[in-house]
């Protein structure tokens, strides 16, 4: 079990209200020992954090951009972990954030614990960042690959075996990143530490870098996670899983608390989460994992004979036909298909894979308890697993679910089978909020239409406590506003004209800002087209250009953006969220559509439906509200710090000329705005001077 409490902490006091109080104050500890500015709005933040966490209740926190509202939740988090013997969950979307919390923050709150003697005992806080257990080397695991090359792997996986244990040699980590290049997945897979094998049971806990690293979660009072693991750690059990039953108090681990950071993304991710993902390629590898019959290695070489090499082969067979036969049946025409009804396809794989998973049973049988047996009694419920997903796909089990097939991969080759619930709602409201302690969500933009309440029901948060601060920067004088009237929109009729505008008002923009700046798009393809005619024209001029897709991470991306100073970067869905390039590395942002999801998509599409069904409107309940808050987030990459200023350009027309669009233009941060078509905008567009 993972966790600091023990009896007494129940009744341990907390001072969290009376220290956040004093801390945050006009003459508190945050401006008086560390000179930083006191903010009114950070203020209310850290006192309905302090608040949410005495009463364990749960709280939604709009904080707009340069409240702080990580030392908003992170002092108070900290000072109620240690006074409880609890652990605080911090839970981000972006690495970047991430990174903040974890090289920034976090020792800004050591220095602040230490300059206050009334903060004495917070000052020695401990925090790790969780990572999934599957990008941790495993020494014991590498050491029987090694001793089992013959067994497991060719001449060319055994190389790669080679370059991973050279670099386990002198890594403190364990961790897959630090490896380059990145190794292959078959063989990473034999290695890290995502097994049975890998257990305090068999690994020196001296050693082993995942066993390390829990142990040093078990003793942290701050654990950083992203929203992924989170919901896929929450998915497999959650603090019910570590031991404490249906009863325990807590989401992750037994007695926590969870602060959500980005937590407009939450909706999104948690649908994803807990679904169903199964694809050709993670079966492919599954199944070569026991045996691949190209370079005759596997488990099943050494503990399942000629007979159980064939089943594998009979399984990889049958997995052939079925994937491609989706991929025939239901993918020709498009990547993505709804499957409304069963019987899309025979369960060819079911007897191969119910035949595998009864051979195993009785291979581990065979074998005393220790390493071996554990292996193979994982490796049958890996089977099992895939058995069971094949069969509900194929049934469509579960009536809360959309189903769907889906192709990807750089090829296009990868077929995947999945599901979401059409309502997210109720299992968060059991696997988050029905946890019966405090859960904080908090981002800059969670409120649709000036009221988070929609936000709270599509969560599961009906009960929470909402609030809703402003943003502190005087947007007013620090933003400008211009939106084209003449953008045709891309109709069938009309969609070259409308590249060839959208082509044609970048270039405008970006040549008049001295400075760097971020074009939103709601198309690759699109991106893919304006970029295909403005590279060559911004690499014969010398000014930089950076696109999402290519080879550097979205990350590396900013990162480049901020060294750079007058970069151009087009990016798109996941570059709306998250991309902090404070100063005039970032002097624009220009908005080339407004960004509705594809409602075609079988999320959407289902979710529509049942909205339908209830008697609402899917326009207004959800089309609209999760593309304002996708604006807002866009538009909110512009000002970054209290001195910067720059140029918000609206490239679609609808804003003006749909009733919809006021609502847009009401979402703005600056209230003023100006229109400009062809005809004016040589007089009426301008930088900042």
């Amino acid at each position: 079990m993972i966790g600091l409490n023990d009896e007494s902490a129940a009744t341990k006091p907390t001072r969290v209200r009376e220290l956040a109080r004093d801390i945050f104050a006009e003459t508190g500890t945050l401006c008086d020992a560390l000179k930083l500015e006191h903010r009114p709005e950070q203020e209310q933040m850290a006192r309905g954090v302090a608040a949410s966490l005495t009463d364990d209740v749960p709280l939604l926190f709009e904080a707009g951009t340069g409240v702080g509202k990580s030392l908003a939740y992170l002092i108070p988090g900290i000072i109620h972990a240690v006074d409880q013997g609890r652990q605080l969950i911090v839970s981000t979307h972006t690495i970047s954030l991430q990174e903040q919390i974890e090289q920034k923050d976090l020792p800004i709150c050591r220095r602040l614990f230490k300059s206050d003697p009334a903060c004495a005992a917070y000052t020695e806080f401990r925090s790790t960042v969780l990572v999934g257990k599957s990008n941790y080397l495993c020494p014991t695991r590498l050491g029987h690959a090694l001793a089992d090359r013959t067994t497991l792997f060719a001449d060319a996986d055994y190389e790669e075996l080679q370059r991973i244990a050279a670099w386990a040699e002198t890594t403190k980590t364990g961790l897959r990143h630090e490896v380059k290049p990145p190794p292959r997945p078959e063989v990473w897979d034999a290695v890290n530490a995502d097994s049975s094998s890998c257990s305090r049971k068999h690994c020196d806990c001296d050693k082993c870098h995942y066993q390390r690293a829990r142990a040093k979660l078990r003793t942290s009072q701050v654990i950083i996670v992203n929203h992924a693991l989170l919901f896929a750690l929450i998915k497999t059990g959650g603090a019910r899983a570590q031991g404490g039953g249906e009863a325990t108090r807590g989401v992750l681990f037994p007695d926590d608390f969870l602060v959500l950071d980005e937590a407009h993304t939450v909706p999104e991710v948690a649908t994803a989460n807990f679904g169903l993902s199964l694809s050709s390629y993670g079966v492919d590898r599954a199944l070569k994992y026991l045996f691949n019959p190209r370079s005759k290695r596997g488990l099943m070489k050494k503990h399942g004979g000629p007979a159980g090499q064939q089943l594998v082969i009979d399984a990889l067979d049958a997995s052939k036909q079925f994937f491609d036969f989706i991929s025939t049946r239901l993918l020709d025409q498009r990547a993505i298909v709804r499957v409304r009804d069963t019987g899309v396809a025979e369960p060819m794989l079911d007897g191969p894979l119910g035949a595998l998973d009864r051979l195993m049973a009785k291979l581990a049988d065979k074998l005393p308890e220790g390493r071996e047996h554990d292996e193979l009694q994982e490796q049958k419920q890996r089977i099992k697993a895939l058995q069971a997903g094949l069969t509900e796909w194929l049934t469509l089990g579960d009536k809360g679910h959309v189903y769907w097939a889906e192709r990807s991969g750089r090829k296009q080759t990868i077929v995947t089978l999945r599901s979401a619930p059409i309502d997210v709602a109720p299992e968060l409201r059991k696997h988050l909020f029905g946890c019966r302690t405090s859960v904080v969500c908090t981002s800059a933009t969670l409120a649709m239409g000036g009221s988070i309440e929609p936000f709270a029901a599509r969560i599961g948060a009906d009960n929470a406590e909402a609030v809703a601060v402003k943003s502190p920067f005087d947007f007013e004088q620090h933003m400008l506003v211009f939106v084209a009237s003449d953008v045709p929109l891309p109709t069938p009729k009309e969609a070259k004209l409308a590249l060839d505008t959208l082509t044609d008002y970048i270039r405008f923009c970006t040549e008049r800002v001295k400075g760097g700046s971020l074009v939103l798009f709601t198309s690759y393809t699109d991106m893919r087209a304006v970029a295909a005619t403005m590279e060559p024209e911004w690499r014969k001029s010398g000014r930089p250009f950076l696109m999402q897709g290519a080879d550097l991470s979205r990350t590396e991306l900013a990162q480049q953006m901020r060294s750079l100073g007058n970069a151009v970067l087009f990016g798109t869905d996941s570059f709306w969220t998250g991309v902090d390039v404070p100063g005039a590395a970032l002097s624009q942002v220009i908005i080339t559509r407004l960004p509705f999801d594809p409602p075609t998509h079988p999320i959407t599409e289902a979710k529509c439906e049942h909205i339908r069904d209830a008697g609402g409107n899917p326009f207004n309940d959800l089309t609209l509200p999760d593309a304002l808050i996708k604006f807002r987030q866009g538009v909110g990459r512009l000002i970054r710090s209290k001195t910067d200023r720059g140029i918000v350009t609206v490239l679609d027309s609808r804003v003006l000329a749909k009733t919809y669009g006021r609502e847009f233009l009401a979402s703005l941060p600056a209230t003023d705005y100006e229109r400009m078509d062809l005809g004016n905008r040589e007089r009426v567009f301008r930088p900042f001077p």
